[in-house]
């Protein structure tokens, strides 16, 4: 099918599925959870050829390893599609509700957005959840991934899109495209498309937002930091910056800058050095911490790209700070407002961290590894915004949601209000759930 075609048939899935109910898109998922289940041995064998054509093109480790998708894999995705299924529907919420007159009521009521492009780089689990997402929210779906992992996401969007239209969904729900110039038309049809949902690195988010004219959503780099405040416990220090840096190093939420007071570096840093190159982590310091710490082959000094440094390895940044001020300075300057943690015992230190640092999530001694839609409970996630409007930080079904105002009258006129013969009221009323398609 042609991309214009295809992004055609995906629009009108959309207006169709505006009616669907949460039995129908609840049975989805779990239709959806048994195939890929039925289907694992293909699916697996699939991505084994990506697997082995990443390694034979010599792609980065981070990368081969985002690419995989292995039983883990799919016991997540599993999980992940479960977890959907049991949440409320999102769709058919009242968000607000007003007597604006006898007889004349608006409710503000949440709706799906309609049909989204799905563009990422390496991981196939992006496709299923992306899928899940859409299935349970209402939306239809365009899905395109890199060609390193072409295979894999071929034989996850067919069983992927079979399922749903079994199990009720329009035929259409999910589509997808395989090469760079469908992609490039695709990015030109805004008048199917309504939302662009980029997940890859900072340049290929870039891109897409400079070359097309539907609306996208995406992140920039997950330039993460964990900052060791004066009076932190430095057990809890090293075990949760290790967490953060180490658990999934290839990931945007892993924390690339380790930040330490000047008032605690001394009995602190060579514990979390220690720490850190224990799990492999080799460090990149700054002049003062390499006053404390030495050089080594694990230990060297920063050179003068900056700070803003994604790594995506086993490597860490290591700067030595004076104050608070200067941490939340450092994160404001350097980060990307993803991600960032204090490690401390007060709570005034706590609170002031997590109010001045502009990031979408900051944390009190807790690891970075948590900014993630599954571990924040929204059952999985579309990616990590780090702008400000529409949805910020790790996104979940919300991101996938806008909304319609209904009004309810018995023949009202606004000529009446113009004239002073009637008054609005704009009384508030409780937030009752929306009536319509049994929801």
């Amino acid at each position: 099918m042609k991309t214009q075609d295809l992004a055609q048939a995906g629009a009108a899935a959309a207006k169709a599925l505006l009616s669907a109910t949460r039995p129908m898109k609840d049975a989805a998922l779990r239709l959806m959870a048994r195939r890929l289940r039925e289907n694992a041995a293909a699916i697996f064998a699939a991505n084994e050829a990506d697997l082995a054509a990443a390694r034979a093109a010599k792609l980065a480790p981070p990368l081969v390893k985002r690419l995989a998708y292995d039983e883990k894999k799919l016991d997540e995705s599993l999980a992940m599609l479960e977890a959907l299924a049991a949440l409320p529907d999102p769709a058919g919420r009242v968000l607000e509700a007003r007597l604006l007159d006898d007889g004349l009521t608006l409710r503000r009521v949440s709706c799906p957005i309609g049909l989204v492009a799905l563009i990422f780089e390496s991981r196939p689990d992006a496709l299923v959840q992306m899928a899940g997402l859409a299935a349970k929210s209402g939306n239809a779906i365009i899905v395109k991934g890199g060609s390193e992992a072409e295979r894999s996401n071929r034989a996850l969007a067919a069983v992927l899109a079979k399922a749903g239209a079994e199990a009720g969904l329009p035929d259409a729900w999910l589509g997808q495209i395989d090469t760079r110039d469908e992609a490039a038309e695709l990015l030109s049809l805004d008048r199917y498309v309504d939302l662009v949902i980029p997940r890859g690195s900072n340049d290929f988010v870039r891109h897409i937002k400079s070359v097309s004219r539907i609306p996208v959503l995406g992140h920039a780099d997950g330039v993460c930091h964990v900052y060791v405040h004066e009076d932190a416990d430095i057990e809890l220090a090293c075990r949760v910056a290790v967490d953060s840096k180490s658990q999934y190093p290839a990931a945007c939420n892993a924390a690339e800058t380790l930040l330490v007071d000047e008032a605690i570096a001394r009995r602190a840093l060579p514990l979390l050095a220690a720490a850190l190159e224990a799990a492999g982590v080799s460090l990149e310091l700054c002049p003062r911490s390499a006053s404390l710490l030495g050089t080594s082959p694990t230990r060297r000094l920063k050179g003068d790209e900056g700070w803003s440094v994604e790594y995506l390895s086993l490597t860490m940044a290591v700067r030595v700070v004076d104050s608070l001020d200067e941490a939340i300075a450092h994160i404001n300057r350097w980060g990307s407002g993803h991600t960032d943690a204090i490690l401390c015992s007060s709570q005034a230190a706590a609170d002031r961290f997590m109010t001045e640092v502009d990031a979408a999530s900051v944390y009190h001694n807790a690891s970075t590894r948590f900014a993630d839609g599954y571990r924040y409970g929204l059952g999985a996630e579309l990616g990590i915004s780090t702008g400000k409007l529409h949805a910020r930080g790790p996104m979940g079904m919300e991101g996938l949601m806008t909304y319609k105002w209904k009004l309810e009258g018995r023949g009202q006129v606004v000529g009446d209000y113009a004239a002073g013969i009637r008054s609005f009221k704009h009384a508030e009323l409780p937030l009752e759930p929306e009536h319509s398609h049994g929801r």
